[in-house]
């Protein structure tokens, strides 16, 4: 028995026993084989996560994650409030975690080993390392035994003992070993590499038949998604969340971002969007997550002063609105090479091509508006000029427009136009044109 939840910790299972003594003690227990893949994959994702605190970490399989916070005190405001962050997260994430802050690595692998839960700073760290059991290190059992067949319980009676003699005894390993936890000895870590790409999955531990429930699952892979992004100093402008089905292909849930982001709270706003309105075909098994396209993140300067919040923004409104309402449905309004009203602008998903062309408010000017009418609405023609709900006046001089040679036939066609701005009895202003075969109203201003 190597681990138990906590309703087998109630009925008396405890780690180390045999199988036939915890069947004995909770006769339903239901017994899961150890799957080291599993564990390596879980601690992967877990240090991708942990991207967003630090870019320095190290894996020591199959269970501790070591991350160096000394470069990152001052942009998280002190380490506690950096423990308080990774606890909450991994918290989140379901994970049990036994933690240790101190200033060198072996000395927080050992304490946090033993459960003590503990920020020790330089000066206490000898203290709290000399009241470790010998066990604490993992040293091999035959060095453990032979320690207490010589009275040693704790790791503060070995550093009383000539150092000699003690490598004598126990090896230059465990020796140097103590070296290492109070600081004696340099100690380098092997840094986690970030992958290239990032592609991981997730199995779930029962199907799910509906996708709202996918939710929480979803959410630990973009967690680890925000993490990998902030480690790599990148930015996701599409990714994809594949869900395995036990029979048939999987069904795959395209996620596209009005702009490249890497903030994990607007990944699951719409991640909740998607799987809201999503049908499934047939019960997930197990879910994958993979960022498709990614951008370099541009630097950027903090504000000197503390600035008020803002809120969510244009772009995470219109990605929410997008989910909820269907691709299709939430369009962006671009520029195009043409001179002609009902050629010159068109639609295009929003955020796509880095949102290049994009009009902002009043790029149109105030010689032309925003919003055309569907087709140009012949006008009644009197002595006085053209009316609508009353006569017109011109407030402008005429703009000729004629293009529209090269396709005669389509769209627009060949137009020869004089354009007006115009005003009505009712204040109403408007754009209106003439031609050959008359007065036309061709759109409103706000």
């Amino acid at each position: 028995m190597l681990v138990a939840d906590e309703q087998a910790s109630a009925a008396g299972v405890r780690a180390g026993q045999k199988m036939s003594t915890a069947l004995g003690l909770l006769p339903g227990l239901a017994i899961l084989e150890r799957d080291a893949g599993r564990e390596r994959q879980a601690l992967d994702n877990l240090a991708c996560w942990a991207g967003r605190f630090t870019p320095t970490l190290s894996l020591h399989p199959p269970a501790t994650l070591l991350l160096e916070i000394g470069g990152c005190l001052r942009l998280f405001g002190g380490a506690s409030a950096i423990i308080e962050a990774v606890l909450a997260g991994c918290a989140e994430q379901s994970y049990s975690v036994h933690w240790a802050a101190a200033p060198t690595p072996l000395g927080a692998r050992w304490l946090a080993g033993a459960a003590c839960c503990v920020e020790v700073a330089l000066a206490g760290l000898p203290a709290a390392l000399a009241a470790l059991p010998c066990a604490a290190p993992g040293w091999p059992d035959e060095v453990v035994k032979r320690l207490e067949a010589f009275g040693l319980r704790q790791l503060g009676d070995l550093r009383r003992l000539p150092a000699a003699g003690l490598r004598r005894r126990i090896g230059n390993g465990p020796a140097d070993d103590l070296l290492r936890a109070w600081g004696e000895l340099p100690d380098p870590q092997t840094a986690f590499v970030f992958p290239e790409s990032f592609a991981i999955a997730c199995e779930l531990p029962a199907r799910v038949d509906h996708a709202e429930a996918l939710v929480f699952a979803g959410q630990r892979l973009f967690a680890a998604l925000a993490g990998w992004l902030n480690g790599r100093q990148l930015l996701v402008r599409r990714c994809s969340l594949q869900l395995s089905h036990e029979d048939g292909p999987p069904t795959v849930l395209p996620l596209n971002f009005a702009e490249p982001v890497a903030d994990e709270e607007r990944f699951r706003r719409l991640l909740r969007e998607h799987l809201g309105r999503l049908q499934l075909r047939a019960p997930v098994e197990a879910l994958r997550l993979v960022a498709d396209e990614l951008v370099e993140k541009p630097g950027a300067s903090a504000q000197l002063f503390a600035q008020a919040a803002t809120g969510e923004g244009a772009l995470a409104c219109l990605e929410r609105l997008r989910a909820r309402l269907g691709e299709g449905a939430v369009q962006a309004l671009v520029e195009a090479a043409d001179h002609r009203p009902e050629c010159a602008t068109r639609q295009q998903a929003v955020g796509e091509g880095a949102g290049e062309g994009c009009l902002p408010a009043g790029s149109i000017g105030r010689h032309r508006p925003l919003w055309l009418l569907p087709a140009p609405q012949a006008l009644l023609e009197r002595a006085d000029g053209p009316h609508w709900h009353g006569p017109l006046k011109l407030l402008s001089r005429p703009e000729r427009l004629e293009s529209g040679w090269w396709d005669e036939g389509e769209a627009a066609g060949d137009v020869r136009r004089d354009y007006f701005i115009a005003r009505n009895p009712l204040g109403q202003r408007a754009w209106i044109y003439r031609d050959a075969t008359g007065w036309f109203l061709h759109g409103l201003f706000a």
